[in-house]
């Protein structure tokens, strides 16, 4: 896989004039653009169409947490956007899990798409150990992440989304082809942001990650173009 491969871009803006702006300016420089809530509650649709007309790949980071028929809905009417990853809540359960898959292979098959990947979400990386108490998580945040992450990959689901700080030992429980996704993602000349386990771009890939989401490195460097340059070598410094 190309550096620039594994570089999903956060869309993290809030309408679809900015958005098409950052396609425009730096659809050849990255592998995915990602569309999160913000976005996709100020746009809708249309933001993914933008992406995919483009001739480019969309990470559709919504994050379904439902009963497993309304994610199951959620799932087809992703796939008919042509989105090609889309996120879930592995906490939702593995009957939710299952109805996701399930889902995704039905739509793309009686639409005759490729099937888009579903990835699973572990635990936020705004979240630290301090934090699971108050939710009512009582085992360690390891424990928590790896309990999930096993229970994902044993549904079958294409991939993981981790945090860095986890990846050595979340790496091991995912199985090939599934891939590892990791945000907080800061290079060192970056600002760190409201992420608490963040990792330099070298570091994640050499623990294991395939693609990484970045936004404001890039985003908020003068020069977003020569941002992602540094950002490709130092993926290529990291010989995976």
């Amino acid at each position: 896989m190309a550096a620039r491969d594994r570089i999903i871009f956060a869309l993290d803006v809030g309408d679809l004039d900015s958005a098409r702006k950052w396609v425009e300016k730096i659809g050849s420089h990255v592998g995915w653009f990602k569309v999160g809530l913000e976005l996709f509650s100020a746009a809708g649709p249309a933001v993914v169409d933008l992406i995919t007309s483009s001739g480019l790949k969309c990470f559709l980071d919504l994050k379904f947490h439902d009963i497993p028929n309304t994610v199951a809905g959620a799932v087809r009417s992703a796939v008919r956007l042509n989105a090609h990853m889309m996120t879930i809540h592995i906490s939702g359960g593995p009957e939710m899990i299952r109805a996701a898959l399930a889902a995704a292979r039905e739509e793309s098959e009686s639409l005759k798409v490729p099937r888009p990947r579903i990835i699973g979400v572990s635990v936020l990386t705004s979240l630290g150990r301090d934090d699971l108490p108050g939710l009512g998580i009582s085992r360690p945040l390891q424990e928590q992440v790896s309990g999930l992450v096993e229970l994902a990959c044993g549904e079958g689901i294409d991939g993981i989304v981790c945090s860095p700080a986890d990846l050595p030992f979340v790496r091991p429980r995912v199985p090939e082809p599934a891939v590892i996704i990791t945000p907080g993602i800061r290079p060192g000349w970056s600002e760190k942001g409201d992420q608490k386990r963040i990792a330099t771009p070298e570091s994640a890939i050499r623990d294991g990650a395939d693609l990484m989401v970045i936004g404001r490195p890039i985003s908020q460097a003068q020069d977003p173009v020569r941002a992602i340059e540094m950002i490709v070598r130092e993926v290529e410094a990291a010989g995976r």
